[in-house]
């Protein structure tokens, strides 16, 4: 059958792939817990039953408040074969956006994980009154739990009901309202049909190899790149395994060897500082022949037909010597890494690509479905500094301001309760503004120059992209994450928060004495470095570009402290506003 309704994706699933025996798993303790494609069903079945039977309606919201593990999907798709719409929430929210969302929203039931999150979300519930039901993934002894639902459903099996109540949602309604992260403001409910998702899936099911059959998932479900990815691994009948949690990445990796895995450009960053800096122990020659076969890799040309006879000679010899060992020692069998959210620099895509871990990047927003645009396998499909060409039926124009904008079937239904909101970024003509600066190159590929409100004016009157510097500078293994600000001032200046885990290791290999973040980063020696570090990547950019002053930042910037964004993103307006001092004291 072809998918109308995201839940077919379970029944197209057992149609082609019905003997999966490892559609989801998630990892507790030592051990992965494995559910086969006929325990999923069950699963989702007795669920849907057990929401029937507490009253959960057609057009109801359900919100899921957890990180990823199998029991997600079961839920997912739980709730939309009975016509209620899911509501993600990130679990690592703060009480106040609860309360807003489960408001706004007008949540009836919630599903959530943590000891720490059911106390915040049960000191709030009385401030909720659409909020009639929480539920707790374990049994923690204070609310009704997920195998207790499950349990419910079995005991009030209404097969006949459960029909009738799939047969009577259609493709354009609403399927899910995705609360926008964001890096400004109050979060954005965006509505996506069930079309708006399977559009998607129906236009990327070609993109992995026919061998690739193993996923491995750890950016958040949340987040509507990730889910309409394992959206697209279920319909392709792969195997999706989720990650225990973001410490233990690497070592997941190497237990399920996958074939593809979806990423953000700062995970991959990460990666390749820890790569490189491994050479810094190895004795000279091997240290040679590795920084060498690095090298190599960052020129690597993604299309093979750009690459000449030569480079393909030294990266023969570069991947027997160090390649191969590299991609051992990660552990997967990678067909595709899929990098998304954030522009990844070119380098990383060629040396990632050269390694044998390729990079296909994707661009596109929630209210987008969310790609506009990505890599592929035909020819000029992939290419490093390009999101690659937009979907079929996507249509995409440069704005006057050069604005990026796209129109068709991945454009949202609207912002949730805010016709005005929606106005502003869906004009008359269909057309969704993304608020993202682009160009079209003449093969058609979309490459991303900037974001639109970034952009600020100096005193002197020259425009300054703060994200083309800030990218260039990330590149530096000293920079964890970067700021750059200058609105109104007489040049740029930048706020920089260090990769502390790398100038401990610096540190201790030039015998500077390291206490604590605070004290590094008044370190006259350390200041000096930086001071050269600045100057070299400066040396990319116009004088009015450069930054001309700059101040490290001892504190995390995480998610924890709500400096980002769950996919790893800066959010400006809030650095500006907690460092307002440090940053005026740059321009006196």
């Amino acid at each position: 059958m072809t998918p109308t309704r995201i839940f077919d994706f379970l029944t197209h699933y057992q149609e082609k792939y019905p003997k999966q025996e490892v559609a989801l798993a998630g990892k507790a303790g030592k051990e992965w817990r494995k559910y086969s494609l006929a325990e999923y069903v069950e699963i989702t079945n007795n669920l849907s039953f057990g929401m029937i039977k507490l009253g959960i309606n057609p057009g109801d919201k359900v919100g899921i408040i957890s990180t990823n593990r199998p029991e997600w999907n079961m839920l997912d798709m739980a709730i939309m074969q009975i016509g209620a719409i899911t509501v993600p929430i990130y679990p690592t929210l703060a009480v106040h956006e609860y309360k807003y969302i489960l408001n706004h929203a007008e949540i009836k039931l919630v599903i959530l994980e943590g000891a720490e999150l059911m106390e915040k979300i049960s000191s709030i519930m009385g401030e909720a009154p659409e909020l009639k039901y929480l539920y707790t993934f374990i049994d923690r002894k204070k609310f009704p739990y997920f195998q207790q639902l499950v349990d419910l459903g079995k005991e009030n099996l209404n097969y006949q009901d459960l029909e009738i109540k799939k047969a009577a949602i259609h493709s354009a309604d609403c399927a899910t309202i995705i609360y926008t992260s964001g890096t400004t403001g109050t979060p954005k409910g965006v509505m996506l049909s069930h079309d708006n998702i399977i559009g998607q899936v129906m236009n990327l099911y070609h993109t992995p190899a026919p061998w690739s059959n193993i996923a491995f998932s750890f950016l958040p479900l949340c987040h509507a790149y990730e889910r309409m990815l394992v959206f697209l691994y279920q319909y392709l009948g792969m195997s999706v395994y989720y990650a225990q949690n973001l410490g233990t990445i690497a070592e997941n990796i190497k237990e399920v060897k996958p074939t593809m895995m979806s990423t953000v450009p700062r995970m991959l960053e990460k990666i390749y500082d820890k790569i490189y800096t491994s050479s810094n122990n190895m004795p000279w020659l091997t240290k040679q022949i590795f920084r060498w076969a690095v090298h190599v890799a960052c020129q690597y040309k993604i299309q093979a037909h750009n690459r000449t006879w030569w480079y393909n000679q030294r990266h023969v010899i570069a991947d027997k010597l160090v390649y191969s060992k590299i991609r051992k020692n990660i552990g997967g069998n990678f067909d595709i890494v899929v990098s998304g959210a954030a522009s990844i620099q070119p380098r990383l895509a060629s040396f990632f690509s050269a390694i044998g871990m390729p990079v296909y990047e994707g661009y596109g927003l929630t209210e987008t479905s969310p790609v506009i645009a990505v890599s592929c396998r035909d020819k000029n499909g992939r290419e490093a500094g390009t999101v690659g060409f937009p979907l079929p039926g996507v249509e995409v124009k440069i704005a006057e301001n050069g604005e990026l904008c796209c129109r068709g079937h991945n454009v949202m239904l609207g912002y949730y309760k805010d016709e005005a909101l929606t106005k502003t970024v869906i004009d008359e003509e269909g057309w969704f503004h993304t608020g993202d600066l682009g160009k079209v190159n003449d093969k058609g590929q979309v490459i991303l120059t900037g974001r639109l409100k970034s952009l600020f004016k100096t005193s002197l009157g020259k425009y300054i992209n703060p994200q083309a510097v800030e990218e260039k500078f990330s590149e530096s293994p000293f920079v964890e994450n970067i700021v750059v600000v200058g609105e109104g001032q007489k040049f740029a200046a930048a706020l920089i928060a260090p990769d502390f885990t790398f100038l401990q290791a610096w540190c201790l290999r030039h015998s500077i004495e390291y206490q604590n973040s605070q004290q590094i980063v008044k370190d006259p020696e350390i200041l000096k470095r930086y001071a050269r570090e600045v100057a070299k990547y400066n040396a990319f950019f116009g004088d009015t570009e450069q930054v001309k002053k700059f101040e490290l930042i001892p504190d995390e910037w995480s998610q924890l402290t709500e400096i980002l964004t769950p996919t790893l993103k800066v959010k400006r307006n809030l650095v500006q506003e907690r460092y307002k001092d440090v940053i005026d004291k740059l321009f006196q």
